[in-house]
């Protein structure tokens, strides 16, 4: 039976855009040709993106057309949009980070349970071939330390949240290369007139292994990652050679949501998928925690 799924999209930048593209291109004979564009809503006024019409937030919250929305918000917002879609009885897809708080992303996981509906996080940076070829390598190895190193540009901390959050996506790698992680200190430095920030995180994996996390943004720094992680057998100090995919990494994303709405995603892997982001979110604030107590004073 060929099932249609009307999809919104809200909020229109970067990922917002390349999301309007791909539901309007599906590839061939993949589960996004299931998906069908009704329309995207936004603050500011467009009209129309190529074919694609700007309706409200309100018509997409009842449109009886609309089954699933793609958040494409700042990361601010989206718990709202998340929990007005879910209330609205449709399915959502957000970037990432799901929330600011782990409280907030337990509650509405539990709600889109109780809804009967899917709620997916993208994590595109899981899909890319660097990561996959990265992840071939460490396979079976023996951690021994390790440090990820992130630097890239100034973010407004007010709609991106706090750098454990936004960075979410280093915390995603670790976690799925090295399984759980227990934070052992967090410290952060910001430099205000600078308009600098680096956050060190120290990990311990469930060996008693170190991991160090370190999400360092400044004016100009040049979005890179470095990776130095050391196993019995020898260290990987940069990222194995990978092809360039042939499907784009929203697209990949998007098909995977697809897979889901269609039932066709294991119910093992839909557990260990809500296991990894719920325990990311976790981390962040204990991160976050860790980060923002008050100095202690050595007398």
């Amino acid at each position: 039976i060929n099932k249609m799924f009307g999809t919104v999209v809200v909020g229109v930048g970067i990922a917002g855009l390349a999301r309007i593209r791909d539901l309007m291109n599906p590839m061939p004979s993949s589960p996004s040709e299931n998906l069908k564009l009704i329309g995207f809503v936004s603050r500011r006024s467009f009209g129309n993106i190529n074919e694609a019409k700007q309706i409200t937030l309100e018509d997409a919250l009842t449109s009886k057309e609309i089954h699933a929305a793609f958040i494409s918000t700042e990361n601010r917002s989206h718990e709202e949009t998340i929990r007005m879609f879910l209330e609205a009885g449709k399915h959502v897809l957000v970037e990432y980070p799901m929330t600011l708080s782990a409280k907030a992303a337990h509650e509405l996981w539990e709600m889109a349970e109780q809804k009967g509906k899917i709620l997916h996080v993208e994590h595109i940076e899981l899909l890319t071939e660097e990561y996959k070829q990265l992840k071939k390598e460490v396979a079976g190895k023996d951690l021994v330390k390790g440090t990820l190193h992130f630097t890239g540009s100034v973010l407004d901390e007010n709609k991106a949240g706090f750098p454990a959050f936004s960075g979410i996506a280093r915390l995603s790698w670790l976690i799925d290369l090295f399984g759980d992680l227990t934070v052992t200190s967090a410290t952060r430095e910001k430099q205000k007139d600078k308009n600098y920030s680096r956050m060190t995180v120290h990990f311990q994996t469930a060996n008693k292994k170190p991991l160090t996390w370190i999400e360092e943004r400044g004016p100009g720094m040049r979005r890179d990652k470095k990776i130095n992680f050391c196993f019995t057998s020898g260290c990987l100090e940069s990222f194995p050679q990978a092809p360039r995919s042939a499907v784009g990494l929203f697209m990949q994303d998007q098909n995977l949501f697809a897979k889901k709405l269609l039932g066709q995603v294991s119910k093992e892997e839909l557990a260990a998928e809500k296991w990894r982001i719920l325990r990311c979110l976790e981390l962040a604030e204990v991160i976050q925690q860790h980060c923002e107590q008050p100095e202690k004073i050595c007398s």
